[in-house]
């Protein structure tokens, strides 16, 4: 298993800032390789300050943006104009600010039937990676521990075969389409941004703790080779520096 590398940032902004340097370069590598760059976005807040890092000077003049795919690691099951909807924060905060061909942005369709979404999205994964994985992978944390739209304690988690699944989360009585935790562990560069003081405790239990991965699903997050990680602010970092 790779040793997870933690990387502090004084705050939201210089974290927001540290992934967009890390995602360019990475980009710039991948592109001058293979002519391609591939990631999976995230919703939530955090990234939503990455996207409008990506969008602004000067990373939005630093990337080959005709060169990028766009996927995404999680959706809820709304339509893509929903306010919930993962791909419209990524949309309205970064994709229609970029010159990203919007051919290459292949979204999770939140609005169609829930298994039928993700085994589409789990074909699609497999034709574009075969058995490799995405260039990047965005992730974040929620205070309950779970990733992507892997919640404790659901189906999802037992997963080993998929690349995508449907999920139903209890708790929310809802479902979302999501990658599954063995897809996602082949991503190349797994980077899990977390911020704010509230979600320290977790984090700490999280890194430090006894692994139990069916209460704290974002344990599952193990490649076996890459690179994962762990980008917190200094608030999110309080407990685990001792």
């Amino acid at each position: 298993m790779v040793e997870p590398k933690i990387e502090v940032f004084a705050d939201l902004a210089a974290l927001s800032q540290g992934a967009a340097r890390h995602i360019t370069a990475i980009a710039g590598q991948a592109i001058a390789q293979r002519g391609t760059f591939s990631i999976a976005l995230s919703g939530g807040n955090t990234p939503r300050a990455l996207f409008e890092q990506l969008a602004a000077p000067p990373f939005n003049k630093l990337n080959q943006w005709k060169n990028w795919e766009i996927y995404f690691g999680d959706e809820r099951c709304v339509p893509p104009d929903h306010p919930d909807s993962n791909y419209r924060m990524a949309r309205e905060e970064l994709l229609q600010k970029v010159p990203i061909d919007p051919s290459h942005v292949y979204r999770m369709k939140g609005e169609a039937d829930p298994q039928q979404a993700a085994m589409e999205y789990g074909q699609l994964m497999k034709e574009k990676f075969g058995d490799g994985g995405m260039d990047v992978i965005l992730l974040g944390m929620g205070d309950d521990g779970h990733t992507a739209s892997l919640f404790p304690g659901t189906a999802a988690l037992n997963e080993t075969k998929h690349r995508c699944v449907a999920n139903f989360v209890p708790r929310m009585n809802t479902w979302r389409i999501t990658l599954s935790a063995p897809f996602i562990n082949k991503g190349n560069y797994i980077m899990i941004l977390v911020a704010g003081a509230g979600k320290a405790g977790r984090v700490e239990q999280v890194l430090m703790g006894p692994r139990d991965p069916q209460m704290l699903p974002i344990q599952m997050i193990q490649p076996a080779s890459g690179n994962l990680i762990w980008m917190l602010d200094a608030a999110a970092a309080a407990m685990t520096e001792h």
